[in-house]
């Protein structure tokens, strides 16, 4: 097989016959190709764990671009020096394969007592005859004196309790500006491929101070700014709706024959937020959220409970949530949660879900947003249960300046069941990660209905409280 004829995918298949290989992995040896080629610049692609990211980056593709290319020089760095020398041996395995010399026959490295003259340890390797070589560093590692041309970053961070440290953070970013950025020239290539931990990672901080386009069809490379970067996010599961990249349907796992979407969704309901982070690449740190530490929590009605309610959104557009939530009001106003419907399904399963809900929950009314088809939905659900008094409304008012104002109340007044995070894991790391900058936000249904219902209790007209001694 001829060297310059063979793609990123089928060289892979060959050199490592034993390659699992599924649909989303095909997309990414194709955005491999093309940083291979020179078509990509700067590229960052994160990932959830176990999913291949650094097979594919830091292991098949050096020696793929060293076959293309003996004169390149590649750098590969991560959280420690072993796992990028792992890296390093893992690609001088493949090119000392009867496999890669049938492909690339002009890439050699030294073999042991030959070639004495050309270096090879498990951190560094030299092409025969070529300028060529890989050199692998740890984080904060020395790169002095080297040029590099390609440097591959994988996993910067060993895992949360790293990510979460300002400090290795800090060090992290200056390593980074002051070594790998100064190592560089006018045609280096960078590839960065993590598994998100923090938004002020070097994804995060990357993504915030320089230009980036979001891969969505392959047309998107073209788009690329002189010096910008084109990110792809693999979801672990789908969530918003089928591009040419991600063509998945929403709720659709990334890889379900390793990690199936029942799998996943039992890993959201243990930690919702640290899910967002690591298999659906949005983190979000404590600073900046709008509803600061979170909400109380309750374990058991208070007795003087005046009133049950329900507040429901229909979905304003194809993937964002209707989000209805049952709750029950004490004579001091404050607002417990007893029952949530969070879903993205049609109106035709919701308005049965919401049904049984406001039955289960026992309220005596509801107040429906009609926007956006609200109306029919209400008409839908009161047909479903004659009993509860439903109302609908159009909302007009501004909807970021709503949540935003009323975010403290929010979390003065309302109190959402213990065990919460478990039982409505969407919802739940909807809210905690939901930022003061609104725009950084993609949903905002679950601020909007809790808004609405501080809102709406704000103007009801509540009973007197009454002592002993008689009304206060």
């Amino acid at each position: 097989m001829k060297s310059n004829s063979i793609n990123f995918s089928n060289f892979a298949k060959n050199v490592y016959p034993f390659l699992e290989c599924q649909t989303f992995h095909e997309t990414y040896y194709r955005l491999l190709e093309e940083f291979a080629a020179g078509r990509i610049r700067k590229l960052i692609v994160s990932m959830p764990p176990q999913h291949g990211k650094s097979v594919g980056a830091s292991t098949l593709l050096p020696a793929y671009m060293l076959g293309l290319n003996p004169d390149l020089r590649l750098s590969i760095a991560s959280y420690s020096a072993s796992l990028a020398s792992k890296f390093n041996r893992r690609v001088q395995r493949i090119i000392d394969s009867s496999e890669y010399g049938e492909i690339f026959s002009k890439t050699r490295i030294k073999s042991l007592g030959r070639q004495s003259s050309y270096i090879r340890t498990t951190d560094e390797f030299e092409v025969i005859d070529h300028e060529g070589g890989l050199l692998s560093v740890g984080r904060e590692g020395s790169l002095t004196g080297n040029r590099v041309d390609c440097f591959i970053l994988d996993d910067l961070y060993k895992d949360a309790m790293e990510a979460n440290s300002p400090l290795i953070r800090e060090n992290c970013w200056e390593w980074y500006t002051s070594v790998v950025r100064t190592r560089m020239h006018n045609d280096s290539q960078e590839l960065i491929v993590f598994t998100r931990w923090h938004e002020e990672d070097l994804i995060g901080t990357l993504l915030r101070l320089e230009p980036c386009i979001e891969l969505r069809q392959w047309a998107d490379i073209g788009r690329v700014a002189a010096g910008g970067w084109l990110y792809l996010n693999f979801e672990a599961i789908k969530s918003g709706s089928p591009t040419e990249i991600d063509p998945r349907e929403v709720g659709e796992a990334l890889w379900p024959e390793r990690q199936s979407a029942e799998l996943l969704e039992a890993k959201r309901r243990l930690d919702p937020m640290r899910f967002e982070a690591m298999y659906q690449g949005r983190p979000s740190s404590r600073g900046g959220l709008l509803y600061g530490d979170g909400f109380a929590e309750w374990d058991t009605l208070p007795d003087h409970i005046v009133r049950r309610a329900n507040y429901t959104d229909t979905a304003d557009m194809g993937d964002d949530y209707l989000c209805s939530v049952s709750y029950a009001v004490d004579a001091d106003g404050v607002v417990y949660v007893l029952d949530v419907v969070y879903s993205r399904e049609p109106m035709e399963v919701t308005e049965k879900l919401v049904a049984d809900m406001l039955q289960r929950s026992e309220v005596r009314s509801a107040l429906i947003e009609s926007n956006n088809g609200g109306r029919g939905f209400a008409r839908a659900v009161q047909r479903l249960v004659p009993r509860v008094k439903i109302d609908w409304f159009h909302q007009s008012a501004n909807k970021q300046a709503r949540i935003l104002s009323h975010s403290a109340t929010v979390v003065h007044n309302i109190r959402f069941p213990r065990g919460w995070a478990q039982c409505w894991p969407d919802m739940y790391a909807h809210l905690m990660g939901y930022r003061r900058d609104f725009n950084s936000n993609r949903w905002h249904d679950a601020a909007d209905v809790l808004t609405g219902i501080v809102e709406q209790e704000a103007v009801f007209e509540r009973p007197a409280k009454i002592s002993r001694f008689g009304f206060m």
